[in-house]
């Protein structure tokens, strides 16, 4: 378990570094241009790369699924102890004010991705492992 706690850590990391980069890009350039809406919507399939790629790195490090889930449930700790800490307290925002302000749409959107970063390493590690041949 403690393996699958290690690799989830390094998947919080990757998913979130990718966040981090991305995150000032959306806010400072785009929002102004298209919305909040469409910024964070035009977000989503890079962020939704980022998880499937860092996923399947997690997946093929994990031999078991019962550790895969726990690798993706404990990044998603991560993630939202890291969105509700550190993104409230930036923005001056307490949780009910960060709900409200959120918009159903994009909001919507983002609860989907955040669940598929919770499951998607056991989701990716079903199938054969990266690399790996299919027999005939």
């Amino acid at each position: 378990m403690a393996r699958a706690l290690r690799i989830g850590l390094l998947y919080f990391l990757m998913v979130g570094a990718a966040g981090f980069v991305l995150g000032p890009i959306r806010v400072l350039w785009l929002v102004p241009r298209v919305g909040e809406r469409m910024a964070e919507l035009l977000e989503m399939p890079l962020m939704l790369t980022v998880i499937y790629f860092s996923a399947g790195w997690a997946a093929a490090k994990l031999a078991s699924g019962r550790a895969r889930l726990a690798a993706g449930l404990f990044g998603l700790v991560l993630m939202l102890g890291m969105e509700l800490g550190l993104v409230l307290q930036l923005r001056g925002l307490t949780i009910p004010e960060y709900l409200a302000a959120r918009d159903p749409v994009a909001g919507t959107a983002y609860l989907a991705s955040l669940g598929f970063f919770a499951i998607a390493p056991a989701l990716l590690g079903q199938g054969p492992a990266v690399g790996s041949r299919s027999s005939r």
